[in-house]
């Protein structure tokens, strides 16, 4: 059981922990900031900022303190404020603007010393003159735009176990979590508790959801010490609150955003300037410092960009990462005023984003010329019917309000409600994988004697997929039905580093170091049977059969049990390794940061009662341009779960740290919510 700071900035003295016990036997263990070898992790940040337990300072509300160890009902009982801890409050920097004036104020007033400005980086991509290209634009938009802590509200609660055992002559301890990344689990881990990383092994459990949540440790690294100091397995699992007030939210953010375009509209100029709240601790701050700038022109060619961010430290729960890495807050804004400048220009708003849209040799804001595989027009003329159809039906609609259904509140009851109807067309891009560093996947897959294939898949499914395409793709590769593949997933003794799952980048990158993987053990059983590499392969039972690809008669079989088989069961192991190829960006933002992007266009229908401030969305059209879709099912699944996170986004969700720490106040979208969804 965690205790947790109650407060958002605070100092605190632990007070007579034996007496604690002495009063409640039931406690077996108790661990604090002095039980950790090494007392900071941070997933992705440099440096490691984040405590495993606070040591006499917490930083947000919901900051781990320490941990009481013992039987769970037991330990549940005691009252919270039987733990001796005195507190001394300090006075919190609840935003970003505070978090910045308190630090130019008095640097000593920074939450971390080495950031004494309260920023932990800036991000930045310019090209060509942005002031220039304003000046010379003949309709510019601005605004300014805001967005709120969001909370990623998977199905699954952290929860998880960690034991201590020997293998090999070596101390180890495993860790039993959901995670989306179990090699940087076990590097953290190993680095907390100052062990070789090969004395870790983590063994991910199902995720019941991820949509970047669990990118970060949580319960791994208090499991870590509570079982390496009581030399026995602690399991811990975390209740709903005490997951919202814990764990990492989408940033907030402040835009400043400036469009222009000629008097023919085309987009001349992009001046971004937003500053994301990244709470207490790093985690991915940077990423998202780093990955807006490159997506914050949107789409659309435009010749003149300047995008500048900074992520700022603040006493609020900590921002990670949270589908989309930031890219979504900044469609929000950049979308909005292109709307503003296609009515200044007299344009259809539709019309404007096509004539606007990249195209394939257009380059990008960061000077990466789009050679293939760019979208965003056929998305858009994929929805150029039902736009037209939307429009139609919203001056239908708009034209006869006075036969609008339904009834007002109130004394009034036969009047009728004052509803309007809207359409609107918004479009996004992603880059996918990392940004610029190294993104690679490796994958395994061995033939065993029982005529089987064990795919040794490090890429964790948290709902996207994974482990129902990576046997798609080595079945197609090797020529086999998929039904002849079984999978070991994300286990660090038994898979190799896949990478993270996130940032859309498991199907491509570990899907093609998958096909890799498959056709370097078709290469290698071909060989054994000495026929060429384009040989039919088949599997009857435990015999493998080739067949001569170029049609010619006549095969070879081998009975597999007759083979000798390595530790793990395989005759023959294939080894696959993928890395899109990416270039460093300068001072300026410039460089390829990603291999290859997703586009996609939505249209959304909506009515909006005039009175009481509601909106009610009727429907959403979505075109996607998402490569080669491996599973087409999947692939709708994941665009109806993103239009209902983003009607979260916009409509219902913000995250209080106080106030909606449950499911019961902080709303997410039910199917009462979801219109239905064309893809």
């Amino acid at each position: 059981r965690i205790i947790r700071s109650p407060h958002a900035r605070a100092t605190f003295t632990v007070g007579d922990l034996d007496a604690l016990r002495a009063k409640y036997p039931q406690i077996e263990g108790i661990i604090t900031a002095a039980d950790v070898p090494e007392n900071s992790f941070a997933v992705f940040a440099t440096p490691k900022d984040q405590p495993v337990l606070a040591d006499g300072r917490v930083r947000f509300r919901g900051e781990a303190v320490l941990g009481l160890i013992g039987a769970e009902e037991a330990i549940r009982a005691i009252p919270e404020s039987a733990v001796p801890i005195i507190w001394t409050i300090e006075s919190a920097n609840a935003t970003s603007e505070a978090a910045l004036a308190s630090a130019a104020a008095n640097h000593a007033d920074a939450l971390h010393a080495f950031a004494p400005d309260n920023v932990l980086c800036r991000g930045r991509v310019v090209r060509g003159d942005v002031e220039q290209g304003l000046n010379t634009a003949a309709f510019t938009a601005e605004g300014h735009f805001t967005t709120t802590h969001v909370e990623h509200a998977y199905i699954e609660p952290e929860a998880g176990y960690a034991e201590v055992f020997e293998q090999g002559g070596m101390q180890r301890i495993r860790i039993f979590a959901c995670t989306q990344t179990p090699y940087m689990d076990k590097e953290e881990v190993a680095r907390v508790l100052k062990l070789p990383t090969a004395a870790v092994h983590i063994v991910p459990s199902a995720i019941g959801g991820g949509f970047g949540g669990k990118l970060d440790v949580s319960i791994q690294p208090l499991l870590a010490v509570a079982a390496w100091k009581m030399q026995r397995a602690v399991r811990i699992v975390y209740t709903r609150p005490e997951s919202m007030v814990s764990t990492t939210k989408r940033h907030p953010s402040r835009m400043q955003v400036k469009l222009g375009c000629d008097a023919d509209g085309h987009l001349v100029a992009v001046d971004f300037h937003g500053d994301f709240n990244t709470g207490a601790y790093a985690s991915w701050g940077s990423t998202v410092a780093n990955r807006v700038p490159v997506h914050a022109s949107g789409p659309y060619r435009v010749p003149h960009v300047r995008a500048l961010t900074r992520a700022i430290y603040t006493n609020n729960a900590i921002a990670g990462a949270f589908r989309g890495f930031g890219v979504p807050q900044a469609c929000i804004a950049t979308e909005a005023l292109m709307d503003d400048l296609a009515q200044q220009c007299g344009m259809d708003r539709f019309e404007f984003r096509l004539k606007n849209a990249l195209r394939a040799g257009d380059s990008t804001a960061t000077g990466q010329t789009l050679k293939a595989s760019v979208g965003i027009a056929a998305c858009l003329e994929a929805l150029r019917g039902a736009w037209h159809n939307a429009l139609r039906d919203v001056e239908r609609k708009n034209g006869s309000r006075s036969g609008s259904h339904g009834m007002a509140s109130g004394k009034n009851r036969s009047a009728p409600r004052n509803l309007r109807y809207g359409a609107g067309v918004a479009c996004m891009w992603y880059g996918i994988g990392n940004t610029v560093i190294a993104n690679p996947s490796t994958i395994t897959i061995g033939l065993r004697t029982n005529g089987r294939f064990m795919l040794y898949n490090g890429a964790q499914e948290i709902g996207q997929g994974s482990y129902t395409i990576m046997p798609q793709i080595a079945a197609d590769a090797l020529g086999v039905a998929v039904t002849l593949i079984d999978q070991i997933h994300g286990d660090t003794d038994l898979t190799e580093d896949a990478g993270k799952s996130s940032a859309s980048r498991q199907t491509f990158v570990s899907g093609n170091a998958t096909k890799f993987a498959a056709e370097d053990l078709k290469q290698q059983l071909c060989a054994l049977l000495g026929v060429a590499s384009d040989a039919v392969l088949t599997l009857e039972g435990a015999t493998l059969v080739a067949r001569n690809g170029d049609g010619e008669r006549g095969e070879k079989r081998l009975d597999l049990t007759q083979l000798k088989a390595d530790a793990r069961g395989d005759i023959a192991l294939g080894r696959g390794h993928f890395n899109p190829p990416t270039i460093p960006l300068d001072a300026d933002g410039q460089g390829v940061p990603y291999a290859t992007y997703g586009f996609a266009a939505q249209i959304a229908e909506v009515e909006v009662d005039m009175d009481l401030g509601t909106v009610k969305v009727l429907h959403i059209h979505a075109a996607h341009d998402i490569g080669r879709a491996i599973n087409p099912t999947q692939v709708e699944g994941q665009i109806h779960g993103g239009v209902a996170q983003g009607l979260g986004l916009a409509l219902m969700e913000e995250y209080i740290s106080g106030r909606t720490d449950n499911l019961h106040d902080y709303l997410i979208p039910t199917i009462g919510d979801v219109p239905p969804i064309t893809t």
